[in-house]
């Protein structure tokens, strides 16, 4: 762990993995209500991938720190904050400038990770297990008995779904590449070729009622089939559009797109729902209820990873130093789990 200076990944524009730049500089202060990480683990998740491209659809103006979320030590605590926090180990979700040896976060935004649980394996379940968690059982409120369609189910999030679903009783169908098929069965997942087989075709000879819910990250003209699996009281939850990641013009207009389709569908006299899920709802306007929701649900995860109801999928830890080659390998699509970053 670096205590002696402050180092950082900065994304200086839209540039290939080998044009983010390593900074170095002083050690953040902790201000009033403040804790300084001595980061341990970060991740690269999707949305690193699309603040790359600029394609991020509500990402700060270059240059900046990616990272969106991290696991740490306390490092310093500021004015009004319990002292004991120091030397903790803690998970946030930070939405940028989580790649950096230490972090300046809200004291209130730190959430505690439990014994026993290393800082890699934590870092796999902050932001994909939250997303997995409030979608599961606040947007789609799954019940045991029903069955479910998790699109990219080898996923970062996808596979922290599937996982927690199964924890609840549900039965779960799956769509990923071939050489992952295995895994899926082995897991009780009822996998789904989508890149060889009609997905929607196949859904309907597997559920010929339909499916209580979908989890769509692909977004695009796949959507509407996503919608036209639904039972009568099923939830679709769109919360992505992975199909446009290298579309060039407008990085809004897909979303809003999204945003339009969920709207309309949410008119219709027939008993279904449709969610676009954005994991920062409601922040502004309710900041307190926000953290106590993302305090609650993170804590429902990690003990879910203690009971071993989930597992962390690991692909690879690299350190700070070598984040191209670490991009490089979560944006190939050969791995499975998540790309951990380490000071």
């Amino acid at each position: 762990m670096n205590v002696e200076g402050l180092v950082e990944v900065v994304l200086p524009g839209k540039v290939e993995p080998e044009g983010l730049q390593i900074r170095r500089g002083a050690v953040p202060a902790a201000g009033p209500g403040q804790v300084v990480i001595a980061m341990e683990a970060t991740g690269i998740s999707f949305a690193e991938q699309q603040m790359r491209r600029g394609r991020y659809y509500d990402q700060p103006g270059f240059p900046f720190v990616p990272g969106y979320d991290l696991v740490g030590t306390v490092f310093a605590t500021g004015e009004g904050v319990e002292p004991g926090l120091a030397g903790t180990r803690v998970a946030a979700l930070v939405k940028v400038g989580g790649w950096a040896s230490h972090v300046l976060v809200d004291a209130a935004d730190v959430v505690p990770v439990p014994d026993g649980i290393g800082p890699a394996e934590a870092e796999t379940m902050v932001v994909n297990g939250i997303t997995a968690w409030q979608m599961l059982h606040r947007k789609a409120r799954v019940r045991t008995g029903q069955t479910i369609l998790v699109h990219g189910a080898n996923g970062g999030v996808g596979s922290v779904l599937v996982q927690l679903a199964q924890a609840a009783g549900v039965t779960v169908i799956g769509t990923a590449s071939a050489r992952h098929h295995d895994a899926l069965r082995d897991r009780g997942v009822l996998p789904i070729d989508y890149r060889t087989e009609n997905v929607a075709a196949r859904v309907r000879e597997l559920r010929p009622e339909g499916v209580d819910a979908v989890f769509d990250h692909v977004g695009g003209r796949g959507i509407v089939d996503s919608w036209g699996l639904l039972a009568p009281g099923g939830t679709l939850v769109s919360y992505g559009s992975a199909s446009t990641r290298d579309d060039t013009g407008s990085k809004q207009w897909p979303v809003v797109k999204l945003l339009g389709r969920v709207g309309l569908w949410n008119t219709l006299p027939n008993r279904r729902h449709a969610y676009f899920f954005n994991i920062w709802a409601g922040r502004a306007l309710a900041k307190n209820r926000f953290r106590a929701q993302l305090r609650a649900d993170l804590t429902q995860v990690f003990a879910a990873l203690a009971r071993g109801d989930v597992t962390a999928q690991i692909a690879a830890q690299l350190p700070l130093a070598r984040v191209a080659e670490a991009m490089r390998l979560a944006e190939s699509g050969t791995v499975a789990g998540k790309i951990v970053l380490n000071p």
